[in-house]
């Protein structure tokens, strides 16, 4: 009979491990050399057998599959086949084995899955794969509640942040300590953004004549840096993807008041319009490439007109000069339908602007309510926890895993609260004034300088776009509102306000 033999291990590490890949083709070997069995296929690969995706295994399962002859398969141990009691694969290959298409050697345990099977060795097989996947549990079980101590002591598990490095301490244990070469380097960083003098460009090209550079010798991108200014790891919380915010042990480099006045300075900048230290230019800063994603530079030619152009930084774009006239006339299309507002729709309009107004405004203030008094809830089982510590209830692991558990709750909370005070400032305009403002903002920007007009802009758009020579733009809420429903006087859907006029 023909065999495949089947070598496999879960991790690189355990490749180059004691159960090492070679170790078990060569027991594999040996195996089908005394069972008088002539290999037809080898199969060595690191794939986990927990999982449910396993690619690797699947074209050995589609071999034996499209196989016109019967096959030994052939196994090390069974949990060399899977570590789920649960995995369709297993299944599939045990039920060829028992309708007599291939057999299922299991070398080191002595095991052959065949149609002359007895209930015992059914058992015995099936006992196999169970304790195959108590092993895995109990390992993942354990990796978990290790995991969930080192948070409690507020250590870091992941790669060191830079101005980080790895060390061991005197006990030959592995720590993170602050960086000779880099730590002072980060906290200049955030002083010099703390100040509001620099942009991220400029404190980019800054830090680096300075001499920051990554471990590895390269010089740190802009977005590098602006993750760094992000990062709340450097004045002592650790964040984690999946397991949220908790405070760590290592030596912080700024402090929590520094931190916030740079997210102070970020929220300013992010919801201000540049503007530009020379030239002034009306959509400078506000346009992006569609295709790209770049920016949207302007220049003169000929000394008075104006051009934009994709940056290419990304150098997948041809370069394509648009005339800002042209870029402009759209929006005069927006400006003379909110100057045509018919009379006789006015009092239809307000009702309806007011109406979303308020039903947002009440939204909001309910949701904040609701977090309130989730956040007191919370709050009420933290004193509650402190009693029981304190009558010796439970124990103080116990108390600091339920405290984490209930400070990550409130840290979300704050976090929700927030996220829903911004948008209910969104609602915070009186109907009189959309409306005063949408009636005469043609007026109001022709009559404005190239820095107010492109305030005016930033104020009206969201997300404008150049596609080639096109313009597209969505009008910001409630000016949407205002547009559609003066473009459908009937009551009717209107043109709406993603507006993508055609070259």
């Amino acid at each position: 009979m023909k065999a495949v033999i089947v070598a496999r291990v879960s991790t690189e590490e355990q490749r180059d491990a004691g159960n090492s890949l070679p170790a078990q083709a060569e027991r594999l070997k040996s195996y089908c050399s005394r069972k008088s069995l002539e290999i037809d296929k080898e199969f060595s690969f690191d794939e986990s057998a927990y999982k449910t995706k396993r690619d690797t295994f699947d074209e050995v399962v589609r071999y034996i599959q499209e196989s016109k002859i019967k096959l030994a398969v052939c196994f090390d141990k069974v949990d060399r086949l899977s570590r789920n009691v649960f995995d369709k694969r297993v299944s599939l290959l045990y039920e060829m084995a028992v309708n007599d298409q291939i057999e299922l050697h299991f070398t080191s345990e002595g095991q052959i899955i065949g149609p002359s099977m007895s209930a015992v060795e059914k058992f015995q097989f099936g006992m196999s794969l169970g304790l195959a996947k108590y092993y895995s549990d109990a390992i993942s079980d354990n990796v978990k509640r290790a995991f969930e101590q080192k948070r409690r002591n507020g250590d870091w598990n992941g790669k060191p942040r830079i101005g980080y490095i790895n060390s061991l301490d005197v006990n030959g244990k592995k720590d993170i300590v602050l960086d000779p070469e880099r730590a002072h380097l980060i906290e200049r960083i955030f002083i010099l953004y703390a100040s509001g003098n620099y942009s991220l460009t400029t404190l980019h090209t800054e830090i680096t004549k300075l001499g920051l550079r990554s471990v590895d010798g390269n010089v740190l991108s802009r977005s590098n840096i602006d993750l760094v200014l992000k990062d709340p790891f450097y004045y002592g919380v650790a964040r984690s993807k999946k397991y949220g915010t908790y405070p760590h042990h290592y030596p912080c480099i700024i402090t929590l008041e520094l931190y916030e006045r740079c997210q102070a300075v970020a929220r300013k900048r992010s919801n201000a319009t540049w503007k530009p230290l020379s030239e002034e230019f009306i959509f400078k800063g506000l346009l992006h490439c569609k295709n790209c994603g770049c920016v949207m530079t302007p220049e003169k030619k000929k000394g008075r007109f104006i051009y934009y152009s994709c940056t290419n930084a990304k150098r997948i774009c041809k370069r394509i000069y648009v005339p800002e006239k042209d870029l402009l006339k759209p929006l005069m299309d927006v400006f003379e339908a909110f100057a045509a507002i018919p009379t006789n729709v006015e009092e239809r309009l307000t009702d309806e602007l007011r109406t979303n107004n308020e039903s947002e405004v009440v939204y909001h203030k309910k949701e904040l309510a609701r977090i309130r008094a989730e956040y007191d809830r919370v709050q009420n089982r933290i004193d509650a926890l402190m009693d029981l510590l304190l009558d010796k209830s439970i124990t103080k692991d116990e108390y600091d895993k339920k405290l984490q558990q209930f400070k990550d709750q409130q840290y979300r909370l704050d976090l929700e609260a927030e996220e829903h005070t911004k948008a209910d400032h969104d609602y915070k305009l009186t109907v009189s004034r959309v409306f005063s403002i949408s009636r005469r903002v043609g007026s109001i920007f022709e009559s404005s300088e190239p820095y107010e007009k492109r305030m005016l802009l930033n104020y009206l758009l969201q997300n404008p776009t150049v596609d080639g020579k096109t313009l597209g733009f969505t009008l910001r809420s409630p000016f949407n509102t205002v547009l559609e429903l003066a473009n459908c006087p009937s009551g009717l859907p209107g043109q709406g306000s993603n507006l993508r006029p055609i070259d």
